[in-house]
């Protein structure tokens, strides 16, 4: 009657295969998969009203209490006048953000750039360093040509890391050094911004996921149990950015590959080039591009008045077993599949096609199944729990 519930199919498999690999031989049937899922009274009919607004009035109030009736949306993706209205339910969220932004932080942001989100806990593998280094790389790339296309981009990192975690408090002190010479560049004003989201919490989280275009789930392969802001981020009508990680996975099984951007490894390949023997330093001595970044950050480029600020960081990439969670192996491939978003996001229609898509397809990951979903035989059961009935019913 005991079971071990993995929390999306990828974790679930490690469990297996890996972690619990002895106790799966003895007792297959013990350790089971119930992905997670998020309620969508909360992070979407409370968070978002002009969307919620926007899909009471096109299909009813049915998808609070039964999310997967989000689907009827998704022949609406190719409707022009349904995805304006999408796209301005957006806009209206983005300004809101970009008013709060004002207000608490004194900081402008410009509601018709992209807004590109990374929020979720300062952690080394959910590599919030690789999406700085990333950033280092867009502005060296518009210092060196100022003419260079690149679709306008507003960078929004949020999170919080454990008191005790030196390397998470370091990055983010690197990010905002970062922000700061890119804020003082006049040349790329209105065109790159980097913004560090202090005290990140549940009610920002409210403010800044309904706002989000583009939803950036990178973390290593293999290490992310599942995640749950890719699910809010989506449902919202964020496109995600992501590894083959968690529940990254089954978001693209739900989607589709042509609505969301993958790239990188996956676990099987970060666990084959561990057992090969993974040298870090020879990416950082093929790619121009990642040298310039990791030399810039270890000089004190970003920390004039302190140059060696920084030196840990770049040891922990390139010195005695360095980067154990790949970013310098990721690095190329992510920078790839930026220029794909660049390319959609160029294109209006097809980016809010995907992006209605994405909130079309979620009734998957409502909290509702996942409480409901039997583990043996993964089917849903009624939930006969009246105080949640009546809950619910109050939405």
């Amino acid at each position: 009657r005991h079971r071990l519930n993995g929390v999306s199919a990828l974790h679930t498999e490690l469990l297996k295969q890996q972690t619990f690999a002895d106790f799966n031989q003895f007792y297959p049937d013990k350790i089971v998969n119930i992905t997670n899922g998020i309620t969508p009274r909360r992070w979407l009919h409370q968070a978002n009203p002009p969307l919620s607004k926007l899909i009471c009035d096109t299909i009813g109030s049915a998808w609070i209490k039964q999310l997967d009736q989000l689907e009827r949306l998704a022949p609406l993706a190719e409707d022009a006048d349904f995805r304006e209205r999408f796209a301005a339910a957006k806009l209206a969220n983005k300004t809101h953000l970009a008013n709060l932004v004002k207000h608490h932080m004194g900081e402008s942001i410009d509601p018709h750039t992209l807004f590109d989100v990374q929020v979720k806990r300062i952690h080394e593998y959910k590599r919030q360093l690789l999406n700085l280094l990333r950033v280092i790389t867009l502005y060296n790339r518009l210092i060196d040509a100022p003419d260079l296309e690149l679709v306008p981009r507003t960078i929004l990192i949020g999170g919080k890391a454990a008191p005790g975690y030196f390397m998470a408090k370091l990055i983010i002190r690197l990010i905002n050094d970062v922000a700061v010479i890119i804020d003082n560049d006049r040349a790329l004003a209105g065109r790159l911004k980097l913004l560090f989201i202090p005290n990140y919490d549940v009610s920002t989280a409210g403010d800044i996921i309904p706002a989000a275009d583009l939803s950036q789930q990178i973390s290593t392969a293999g290490m992310e149990a599942s995640g749950t802001g890719n699910m809010k981020l989506a449902l919202n009508g964020a496109i995600t950015m992501g590894t083959l990680d968690g529940a990254n996975i089954e978001i693209l099984e739900q989607v589709g590959a042509e609505h969301i951007f993958t790239f990188g490894l996956t676990a099987e390949q970060v666990k084959e080039r561990k057992e090969k023997g993974y040298d870090p330093r020879q990416y950082y001595e093929q790619d121009s591009e990642l040298k310039q970044v990791l030399d810039q950050i270890g000089s004190g480029y970003f920390s004039p008045e302190e140059p060696h600020r920084y030196r840990p960081i770049v040891d922990s990439l390139l010195n005695g077993g360095g980067d154990p969670f790949m970013l310098l192996a990721d690095f190329r491939a992510y920078l790839d599949c930026d220029a794909r978003v660049d390319a959609r996001y160029r294109s209006r229609d097809d980016w809010f096609r995907s992006a209605v898509l994405n909130t079309a397809r979620m009734g998957y990951f409502s909290s509702d199944r996942t409480v409901a979903e039997d583990p043996a035989s993964g089917q849903t059961v009624p939930l006969f729990n009246p105080r949640l009935q009546v809950w619910a019913e109050h939405f």
